[in-house]
């Protein structure tokens, strides 16, 4: 596995603007997490299909996570959920699931980074504040072209 000491949980921005042939990819099928509330919002995805196995479930752990993420989103505050204007439904299950997979994998001696891709600000503001690393889209596929050339 190429870059095994990164994760890259993968935001439904990001995922529509990487396009087919970097979703296909070697380093994208070893390295990236889809949360799966961003797999059923990208369901019409012509390769929708060829993505099933980087898909992360929504575990009850994940919950627990967003509880926390929510519970510092002011009442009146909707640049991270909108749910009237149906916005943002899987946003902070992105950083959730980040969020879980580095407390998982905080047990191994060699546990690897885990990293958000996204283009959306009220993401990366809260994958910021909870110390996550975040990646923009255009960042994200420069890393995945210099992996191809390898």
């Amino acid at each position: 596995m190429s870059n095994f000491g990164q994760r890259f949980v993968i935001d439904t921005n990001a995922l529509s603007q990487l396009g087919r042939a970097r979703r296909a990819s070697k380093f994208f099928l070893e390295q990236a997490v889809i949360p799966e509330e961003v797999m059923r919002e990208a369901s019409g995805f012509p390769d929708a299909s060829t993505m099933r196995d980087n898909v992360h479930p929504t575990t009850p752990r994940m919950l627990e996570k967003l509880i926390e993420i929510m519970a510092t989103v002011p009442a009146h505050d909707t640049r991270l959920v909108d749910l009237y204007a149906n916005r943002g439904n899987a946003d902070p299950l992105v950083v959730a699931c980040a969020l879980e997979g580095q407390e998982y994998d905080s047990q191994f001696l060699m546990s690897p980074e885990w990293i958000i891709v996204t283009a959306d600000e009220a993401v990366r503001d809260k994958a910021q504040q909870f110390g996550l690393r975040v990646l923009g889209n255009a960042e994200f596929a420069e890393l995945i072209d210099e992996n191809n050339e390898r």
